[in-house]
């Protein structure tokens, strides 16, 4: 079985993160993505990250009706800071057998190299590379490129800086998050 894992902050997460999930699914015919919500993102640094709880709560809102779609609390579990290395050793050993890809944007496929094991990473898991039309490939040195595979997914101009921004002016956010996301931001206060 082939699993991708989708890692980040999640804060929140929106549609156009299962916009992207839903069309890799289809691209690299996945049986499931993984969403896993970072403790402490090493590459952000994000002052208004909501708690760990929350992100893994509203996550579990946002992908509920896709049978495809996971959450995982391993990272949240873990605490400290989220390097990926470490998500796919413990992933690894829970799927043995499994073939993992792990999800990521190209902004930082252009700073794996600083990743923490980068090399282990291209062990443990394919790396998928999302892009958006008109997105510029960065330069990779081969043994990378020859590990990377491309995924093009439509543009959303949804981003969680926005939805983040628009919750603390009180504007709306429908339409960019799932209801019940929207429902749980406004229930708990988040983003103020």
């Amino acid at each position: 079985m082939k699993i991708g894992i989708f890692g980040g902050t999640f804060n929140p997460p929106h549609l156009g993160h299962l916009v992207a999930a839903e069309h890799v699914c289809e691209q690299l015919a996945l049986a499931k993505i993984l969403f896993v919500p970072a403790a402490v993102p090493p590459h952000k640094n994000n002052p208004d990250l909501a708690d760990g709880r929350h992100r893994l709560e509203m996550l579990r809102y946002a992908v509920q009706r896709n049978k495809r779609f996971e959450v995982s609390d391993i990272e949240l579990r873990r605490g400290g800071v989220s390097y990926t290395v470490d998500t796919l050793r413990e992933l690894s050993n829970e799927h043995p057998g499994d073939e993992l890809a792990f999800l990521m944007g190209m902004d930082m496929l252009s700073e794996f190299s600083t990743w923490r094991s980068p090399e282990e990473i291209l062990e443990l898991a394919e790396i998928v590379a999302l892009t958006r039309p008109d997105f510029p490939m960065p330069h990779l040195e081969p043994p990378l490129r020859r590990r990377v595979t491309i995924c093009r997914i439509p543009e959303i101009g949804i981003s969680s800086s926005d939805i983040r921004r628009r919750v603390k002016e009180g504007k709306s956010i429908r339409y960019m998050v799932t209801p019940s996301v929207e429902e749980y931001i406004r229930m708990h206060g988040l983003y103020r």
